[in-house]
């Protein structure tokens, strides 16, 4: 008889988990930015001090974005909300910025903490992709530091990884050789701490972007010149929300699509290099890595 009761008592355990798991969702907002800092010399670019402000400027907005991630305990969506402002990539004189990949509100990251994987959604170029891949461990710290990030009672959490060091702007005049632009290309690589602000008052091993695996939903990061911050919690709202894995585009994993889209990049940064021939400060471009 006590055997049947334990037996009894664990299946109404697993039961009652399922349903909370299922009940329990929540939508978080997240504001990001990236640091951009260039640093020119107006005399080989003949890029003006003043014209070298409006494109300061118009990076920072750039990099400037909102994001919902959708949840519940097994599974999220994230997702760039949608602006009606399209970035404006000339600014006349011979200049040009150029975005390689990122297709902005139609990109669509879906997670799956239960089963570690993930498929995400990409708009690259015109071109629609799905990349399905295993979601990496990350080998987190727990730090004892704690702050409150709204109503909620934060922890740290900290973890190292080796990068790879790129010129994030990388800019080129018709003064410069393609041998010169590919030496200054060459990557170095370093050491980078990752840092987080994750709180338990909301149960889930999840955070925007690819960053989770916490025990406590992510509502802050740090990460080199990124910066994404959590701006609105709303924990079980009235309506329920659906998660659904996208399905559409050309299947990949992730290392085929980083393949892609090196190719590509590659191939628009020497598309948009200035003729030779041209005079110096004759044309001016930037190349924005996604």
């Amino acid at each position: 008889m006590t055997t049947i009761i334990r037996v009894l008592v664990l299946a109404l355990v697993v039961v009652f988990s399922t349903v909370n798991a299922q009940d329990f969702q929540g939508i978080a907002t997240y504001k990001t930015q990236r640091k951009v800092d260039i640093k020119m010399d107006s005399t080989s670019t003949g890029v003006s001090k003043d014209m070298h402000a409006k494109m300061m400027e118009m990076m920072k907005k750039q990099f400037q974005k909102t994001y919902k991630l959708t949840f519940n305990k097994e599974a999220s969506l994230y997702k760039e909300e949608e602006s009606l402002d399209k970035p404006n990539t000339g600014m006349g004189g011979g200049f040009q910025v150029v975005m390689v990949g990122g297709g902005g509100g139609s990109d669509v990251l879906y997670k799956n903490t239960k089963d570690q994987r993930y498929a995400d959604h990409k708009d690259a170029m015109g071109k629609i992709f799905l990349i399905k891949d295993a979601i990496e461990k990350i080998d987190w710290k727990l730090e004892s530091d704690t702050k409150h990030i709204g109503e909620y009672q934060c922890y740290k959490a900290t973890y190292t990884k080796q990068v790879e060091v790129f010129d994030e702007m990388s800019y080129s005049s018709s003064s410069k050789t393609k041998d010169e632009d590919e030496k200054e290309k060459e990557p170095k690589m370093e050491e980078r701490t990752v840092t987080a602000w994750y709180t338990p008052q909301i149960p889930v091993n999840n955070g925007p972007a690819m960053y989770q695996g916490l025990p406590g939903l992510i509502l802050e990061v740090h990460d080199g010149k990124l910066t994404i911050i959590c701006s609105k919690i709303v924990i079980n709202p009235e309506e329920k929300i659906e998660i659904k894995e996208p399905t559409k585009g050309k299947e990949v994993n992730q290392k085929k699509y980083d393949a892609i889209m090196e190719k590509k990049e590659k191939e628009m940064m020497e598309r948009y290099r200035p003729k030779k021939g041209g005079r110096d400060g004759d044309s001016f471009s930037i190349t924005i890595g996604g």
